[in-house]
């Protein structure tokens, strides 16, 4: 799979398999198997083939094939259709495509990877009681 843009200069192929920490500059595309911990500042691509059980702080992700883990991305999360994502993710712009699936928990927003909570969000109400209404007359 060749990469014109050049944006991803680091290529993990489908026949490797990684475990450990990694870090990169640019960006990695993950056609292989990945265990462990990534934290870049640049792009991470995990291609249809691939499977990765690791957490993930960078700038942009792209989820094709199965992972699990947190990821955390400053710019966007994209998952797409074929994606298999369980986890949690943080980011300031979430792409989800039709078909993809995701378990897990979300916070997307300008201020979700800085850790703040974003303004507007309905918080639970504790005394509020599921499946419990106003009672009837």
């Amino acid at each position: 799979m060749a990469d014109p843009t050049g944006e991803f200069t680091t290529v993990i192929g489908p026949d490797a398999k990684f475990e450990g920490k990694l870090s990169f500059e640019k960006g990695l595309r993950l056609q292989g198997q990945l265990n462990g911990e990534i934290s870049t500042a640049g792009k991470l691509q995990v291609t249809k083939e691939a499977q990765m059980d690791a957490n993930v702080d960078a700038s942009a992700i792209i989820i094709e094939g199965k992972v699990k883990g947190n990821l955390s991305a400053t710019d966007r999360i994209e998952l797409k259709s074929s994606a298999r994502y369980e986890g949690n993710l943080t980011a300031s712009k979430l792409v989800v495509e039709e078909g993809a699936v995701f378990v897990g928990q979300v916070s997307v927003g300008p201020d979700a990877p800085k850790g703040k909570p974003s303004a507007g969000i309905a918080r639970p109400n504790p005394a509020a009681q599921p499946g419990q209404g106003a009672p009837r007359t």
